[in-house]
């Protein structure tokens, strides 16, 4: 591992100016809705966004909020107050103006960017977050309605000085940027990742578990605020002056299939659900013909779609784990090896740990517990959540909160949340082994298991189950297809068949919503 923590050091400047410095600048650095920027022009952006922050006050150490689409004005602004030694803090676009309030309340933010498509949002913001003074709109800045106190407003069409900013006196150990975590299990933390954090995922993952280089093309159904987007999307393509395939739209599998094919992708990343919609719309396996694989994260990816979406792209399916504490995947399936089901083996440069209640180490195979995780990646910690930090950090270790299970051969799999696993009679059953056996009938798209108590307050397993396209599950012959294919105590007792199931923007399943719903 390369090191860097001790001296001077920009991650902007490594993943951007290197190229440009070392003769690389005509390269395309990213393809967006037909249009390529290089990396030459992507450069003058990062200083075009340089300058603007030093027009609106914004210093070393400062925030500055994005609510930012995926396109050419969200790697600008993240890359560019990082060079600055501004500290941005990319949000999701999901969410609507008094969702985000709170949190850029929370991080302190002076200054928020936002694309026109999201202006609506931002009376709310102001309101709820005081500390802003100044709101930069990508798109026209009549779009923002009234907002009630006095805010400077501007427009990036506005900010047009592409002249060279200088690079800040930073560290690999400076603060670079902070992600939110989704907040399933309470209110969402600022996750504070350092300038070194970004070239770490990139000569872990990147080079050892895909063996990205300069003629890969890149593109993710996960957005760059995500902590998985980013990886995906900017800092896998830009470390190896690769090129980034953006699309500003909410994904459809018609869209991603398409770009695929188009603009020749060579990997493509996803999440389990998105690989069943895809599967279920039955594309032409030749728009497939450039991929070298199809990573996926964010829920557990049962067996039977790994093994269909192999089989339909020609490639390997790469199931892994990831957190935004440790900023992209640790335990990984690879090109040369994979267990469907299974999360894989722990990334070079990662140490993987299961421990007990007493938080002991299990070394013994097939005896589930908690997952501990160590590598060069991990945040520093929560922003002004000592008492959060103390319990997800400790000597270099990050309790992720993942019941896992290792087997015989090494592989490491997935059995659920430490809160989402069940005891059913006694014993504990991993909703992801139940989905996935769910997940084999033709009728099922996606399926989701909780525990719920009975009338005698002991555990039970529930099922919800999505239907595949043009198909009615027929809750009786589903009962039956687990019958015959688990033990009595895993099988769920009652199976209900729903339009969809609730998720999280980065796509895990918020399985407390279907608890609350049964009780």
């Amino acid at each position: 591992m390369t090191q860097y923590n001790s001296v001077p050091y920009n991650s902007a400047a490594w993943l951007i100016d290197r190229h440009v410095d070392e003769g690389r600048g005509d390269r395309i650095a990213i393809r967006c809705q037909g249009e390529s920027t290089t990396y030459a022009e992507l450069q003058q952006e990062l200083w075009r966004a340089q300058n603007a922050a030093a027009s609106l006050g914004l210093a070393q150490g400062d925030r500055v909020a994005m609510v930012v689409r995926d396109d050419v004005t969200f790697p600008s602004w993240f890359l560019g107050a990082q060079r600055s030694g501004v500290v941005p803090v990319p949000l999701s676009t999901m969410l609507s103006g008094p969702e985000l309030a709170p949190i850029i309340a929370d991080s302190g933010a002076s200054a928020v960017v936002v694309s026109e498509a999201f202006a609506a949002t931002v009376p709310a913001i102001v309101s709820g977050a005081p500390a802003i003074e100044a709101v930069v709109v990508c798109g026209d800045a009549g779009s923002i309605p009234s907002l009630g106190r006095d805010i400077a407003v501007t427009s990036w069409a506005d900010h047009t000085d592409r002249g060279e900013a200088p690079v800040a006196g930073t560290t690999g150990n400076s603060p670079a940027f902070w992600l939110y975590s989704s907040g399933t299990t309470g209110s969402p933390k600022g996750v504070m990742h350092v300038h070194a954090s970004m070239q770490a995922t990139a000569e872990t993952y990147a080079a050892d578990v895909l063996g990205v280089n300069e003629d890969d093309r890149f593109l993710s159904i996960a957005k760059l605020f995500f902590a998985f987007g980013l990886g995906n999307s900017l800092t896998f393509p830009f470390a190896v002056g690769a090129t980034a395939i953006l699309h500003p739209d909410p994904p459809t599998p018609a869209a991603m299939v398409d770009l695929i094919s188009s603009e020749g992708a060579t990997f493509f990343f996803a999440s389990p659900g998105f690989v069943a919609a895809t599967l279920d719309t039955s594309p032409d396996p030749s728009a497939f013909a450039t991929l070298r694989a199809t990573i996926t994260a964010g829920e557990s990816l049962p067996a039977p779609l790994q093994t269909r979406f192999n089989e339909l792209t020609g490639q390997p399916v790469l199931d892994g784990i990831g957190s935004t504490e440790l900023l992209h995947i640790f335990l990984s399936n690879t090109l040369e090896r994979q267990v469907p089901g299974a999360s894989g083996f722990p990334v070079t440069g990662y140490e993987a740990e299961i421990r007990d209640d007493d938080d002991n180490v299990i070394d013994a195979v097939d005896t589930p517990g908690y997952l501990h995780v160590k590598g060069p990646s991990a945040a520093v910690g929560y922003w002004e959540r000592p008492d959060a930090t103390a319990a997800a950090f400790k000597d270099g270790w990050v309790r992720t909160g993942d019941m896992y299970v290792r087997d015989a051969e090494g592989a490491w799999t997935f059995l659920g949340r430490d809160n989402d696993m069940i005891k059913a009679g006694g014993i504990w059953v991993s909703p992801a082994e139940v989905e996935s056996t769910l997940i084999e009938h033709d009728t099922v798209l996606e399926a989701a298991v909780v525990g719920s108590r009975d009338d005698a307050g002991l555990e039970a397993t529930i099922a919800f189950v999505v239907p595949a396209g043009g198909a009615t599950p027929d809750v009786e012959e589903l009962q039956q297809h687990c019958r015959d294919r688990m033990a009595a105590f895993k099988r769920p007792r009652e199976i209900h068949v729903v339009d969809d199931l609730p998720k999280t923007a980065t796509g895990k399943i918020k399985r407390f919503q279907l608890r609350d719903q049964l009780s």
